[in-house]
């Protein structure tokens, strides 16, 4: 017979209740077994490993099993670096080796005294902590300090006069000790002595920066190291942020006009025809379509049917400049490379001057419609190696398809083939003209196959032959 009672839901296995003096606990026995039940079934998951545990704070939940025990070491470790900084506040970092080999030290006679019944060593020993604590009580405190490093110019060309200056202000309430001041300059460190400071006393330190080749130098960021003046302690704090200072590649001022681009403001005619141009070019007849304020009025009376304009395309100039960087093409080797980047960096200059576009291609380095200093930039971030000049000439075709005149600053040692190939990615009206970067030989200007080679010893000889760059 069915009841429209519910089923009473099966009873767990019964363990072992708790039994006080006077007699068991009848009301608290099931649920005494059902929280017994529960940890043990816990104690089963995890010695087979299926159990999900959460590490120590501070470290991530992990699922135990054979990585459990790691997981729980990881997070130990954590928890104890944490808590060592939380208690300490740091301070035990701010103990130099010295210091630590002090305390050592004292603790080794402390001993010693113990065993031998010395007092020397227990004298000694005590002057020792005596003098850590000292210290470490002189270092406790806020010795907030604000540094500010200004680089003088942020860029500057190979041999020019540069200047960083550091200024180091007392923020806080307090006397500062004397410090230093360790700042990065590339790859060397300049370290800069600071006397002490008053409350709101700043003091101020400037010191030349060197600018031998081109290049990007990190300067900064700065950083003070404080302390006591046994050395026991030291405490260093990091200010502000790296500073790049680029020292752009030499370059000379050029005939307005010598870098190879036309001085006609109209642009370089090409054979192709357009319906609306600069250059006219002939009458032709009347087509449906045709704009009506192209209609040769005049002629069109005269010859008693429509005649329009027809115009030829003209290109603006626009100066595309490939460098080799492959000191293997170079008599001079790097040097030599140096000379081409640096002509490479004259005629764009000059271009920009001129108001015409100009884009460029130096190994790993393109810029194209730009300013002079970010131009300037490029060729400094460029790097020196091997490079696939066509690779780099379809980059430049791709990126300035209205080049008017293409120029591929090489070596002797390029195969005259290999700088066809290069020049020849450029359109057939493309004047092209190649600099050859020679140390071992003298200025000259000669043309051959289509192609205006311009040989060069050293920069200066550039503004010589620089008459050859501009199409007859």
């Amino acid at each position: 017979m069915t009841t429209g009672l519910p089923t009473p839901p099966p009873q767990a296995p019964r363990g072992r209740g708790r039994v006080r003096e006077g007699g068991a606990m009848p009301g608290g026995t099931r649920q005494e077994d059902s929280r017994l039940e529960q940890m043990a079934t816990s104690a089963r998951l995890r010695s087979t490993g299926t159990k999900r545990t959460v590490t120590l704070p501070g470290a991530s939940v992990v699922n135990a099993g054979r990585g459990a025990t790691r997981a729980v070491r990881r997070g130990a470790t954590a928890t104890d670096e944490r808590v060592r900084r939380q208690w300490f506040g740091g301070r035990l970092d701010w103990i130099t080796p010295l210091g630590w080999t002090l305390l050592g030290l004292s603790v080794v006679l402390w001993v010693l005294s113990a065993l031998l019944g010395w007092a020397e060593p227990a004298i000694i020993a005590a002057t020792m902590l005596a003098l850590v604590v000292v210290c470490v009580l002189l270092s406790i405190g806020s010795h907030r300090a604000d540094v500010e490093l200004v680089v003088e110019p942020l860029r500057a060309e190979i041999g020019d006069l540069a200047q960083a200056h550091v200024v180091l202000t007392n923020s806080t309430r307090r006397t500062m000790l004397p410090s230093l001041v360790r700042l990065p300059v590339g790859d060397r460190e300049e370290v800069l002595p600071v006397p002490l400071l008053r409350k709101g006393a700043s003091h101020r330190t400037a010191f030349p920066i060197a600018t031998p080749r081109r290049g990007v130098i990190p300067v900064g960021p700065a950083t003070t190291v404080q302390g006591d003046p046994l050395g026991i302690t030291r405490r260093t704090v990091t200010f502000g942020v790296v500073q790049l200072m680029h020292v752009h590649p030499r370059r000379i001022a050029l005939e307005s006009g010598a870098h190879g681009l036309l001085r006609d403001l109209e642009g370089e005619v090409t054979p192709e025809l357009s319906m609306a141009d600069i250059d006219f070019h002939a009458l032709r007849e009347y087509e449906p379509g045709d704009d009506r304020r192209y209609v040769h009025w005049r002629s069109s009376a005269k010859h008693d049917r429509l005649l329009v304009r027809q115009f030829q395309e003209t290109r603006r100039s626009h100066l595309g400049v490939v460098v080799d960087t492959d000191p293997a093409m170079y008599p001079g080797g790097e040097g030599d490379v140096e000379t081409a980047i640096a002509a490479a960096a004259s005629l764009m200059v000059q271009s920009i001057t001129d108001e015409q576009e100009a884009s460029v291609v130096c190994n790993d380095g393109f810029a194209s419609r730009t300013t002079v200093p970010l131009v300037l930039d490029t060729l400094t971030t460029a790097t020196v190696g091997r490079v696939d000049l066509v690779r780099s000439a379809r980059l430049l075709v791709q990126q300035a398809p209205d080049s008017s005149v293409a120029v591929l600053v090489t070596g002797p040692g390029r195969a005259f083939l290999e700088i066809q190939q290069c020049l020849g990615e450029f359109e057939t009206e493309v004047h092209k003209v190649a600099v050859v970067v020679d140390s071992v030989a003298d200025a000259s200007l000669r043309r051959l196959r289509g192609l205006s080679i311009v040989t060069i010893g050293e920069l200066t000889d550039l503004s010589t032959v620089s008459g050859g760059l501009v199409p007859a």
